[in-house]
């Protein structure tokens, strides 16, 4: 059993509301990403990224799901932290090298 972070009061360790104070328990960024347009199979889908905060390294994770057209999840993973750095590093550096590229296109056809 835990306690609440506000009144002390214990909780089991689903509640995310104190029963006692009402203080919230688990804090989440939540962020819907809509799907490439142009991609057949994916169209109508959604990536939702959520990032929870908590207490403990068990509630501090991010969780990616994919969401269909009739908004139900279809499919979820949650990484830890690390892993959720190293994803974000991959799309910033890759993200980069693509600017790059387009850049040089341009470039090129310009002269």
């Amino acid at each position: 059993m835990r306690r609440c972070s506000q009144c002390n009061g214990s909780l089991e360790a689903e509640f995310r509301f104190c029963p006692w104070c009402g203080v919230p328990q688990r804090s989440k960024l939540v962020e819907f990403f809509h799907a490439h347009a142009l991609v057949p199979g994916d169209r109508g889908k959604a990536l939702r990224v959520t990032r929870y905060a908590g207490p403990t390294d068990e509630e501090r994770h991010v969780r990616f799901s994919v969401w269909n057209d009739e908004g139900r999840a279809e499919a979820a993973v949650s990484l830890d932290d690390a892993e959720a750095e190293r994803v974000a590093s991959f799309l910033l550096v890759s993200l980069g090298r693509a600017a790059r590229r387009r850049r040089r296109a341009v470039k090129l056809k310009v002269r």
